[in-house]
C-alpha cells in the first residue's frame, strides 16, 4: 500500500519503503538506540550480501490514508527504556508526518535488547 493526497500540484503516493526509510533514520538519530534490527528472513537475507535493507527494523502499515509504524529497536544499556520510547515515538512521528504530510496514527516502539 501506499498513502496518497492531492493538492494544487496534482496527484502525490508516497510508498511504504520511503515511509519506512524516513522512519529508520529518524529512530537511529535518537538518543540512546543503538541499533534497529529487522524483524523479516528476507530483510536478514539481504544483510547477508552485504546490503542495507532500506527500513531495517521497521514495519509500516497505510490504512485509509493514516499511517502505522512499528519499530524494533536495540537499546544502549543503562538508558531509561520508558524515556527513549517517548522520545522515539515524538521524533519519528514528527518526521514522518513532516516528510508525508500525513497523520501517523500510531507508533509502537518494541525493545528487542539492550546492548553496551
Amino acid at each position: 500500500m501506499a498513502v496518497k493526497t492531492t493538492n494544487r500540484y496534482g496527484r502525490i503516493t508516497i510508498s511504504d519503503s520511503a515511509i519506512a526509510m524516513t522512519a529508520h533514520y529518524s529512530a537511529a538519530d535518537c538518543y540512546g538506540i543503538v541499533d534497529l534490527v529487522s524483524r523479516r528472513l528476507t530483510d536478514s537475507l539481504i544483510e547477508l550480501f552485504n546490503k542495507q535493507p532500506a527500513g531495517k527494523g521497521v514495519k509500516v502499515e497505510t490504512v485509509n490514508n493514516k499511517i502505522y509504524l512499528e519499530l524494533y529497536v536495540v537499546l544502549r544499556d543503562g538508558v531509561n527504556v520508558e524515556a527513549v520510547c517517548d522520545s522515539v515515538r515524538s521524533t519519528v512521528k514528527y518526521d514522518v508526518e513532516t516528510y508525508t504530510g500525513m497523520r501517523v496514527s500510531g507508533i509502537v516502539v518494541n525493545v528487542v535488547g539492550v546492548r553496551l
